[in-house]
């Protein structure tokens, strides 16, 4: 029994090793539920900073004393109502993709947000720090 056994172990191990590679990479594997709950609250985070980054962006255009310079409160705001519209897709871009990652038992994909907002938020605020310092304000 053990010999029949060990028989059919190796006639499947060795027939049907590749076919069972390839179907183990096609197939989803549920990950660790802890692991898609963080993968929810980071993509969540990603979705608070982009309504806050609008939120910045209009109240900056339409509540902020005007500068001396002409659309001055435009080129601070509207940068941030963009960067706000840029992290809401590419955050939910980016949880499909940790997301089949994870199911396909792969490394997490690197992603480009933190680096695009961090310049564009950097750019943004040496712009208003510009304004502020050489424009004034009109009042």
């Amino acid at each position: 029994m053990s010999a029949a056994r060990n028989d059919d172990d190796m006639a499947d191990g060795l027939s049907n090793q590749g076919e069972r590679d390839d179907d183990q990479e096609c197939q989803d594997q549920e990950p660790d539920v802890r692991f898609s709950y963080a993968n929810e609250r980071t993509f969540l985070a990603w979705i608070r900073t982009s309504l806050g980054l609008v939120t910045a962006g209009l109240a900056i255009t339409q509540l902020l004393p005007p500068f001396d310079f002409p659309g001055g409160r435009r080129l601070i705001g509207l940068p941030l109502i963009a960067l706000g519209v840029v992290v809401a897709l590419f955050s939910f871009r980016n949880w499909q993709e940790n997301e089949r990652a994870m199911r396909a038992g792969r490394g997490l994909p690197k992603s480009m947000l933190p680096r695009v907002a961090a310049v564009v938020v950097s750019i943004v605020a040496v712009i208003g720090l510009v304004l502020v310092v050489f424009g004034g304000s009109s009042k």
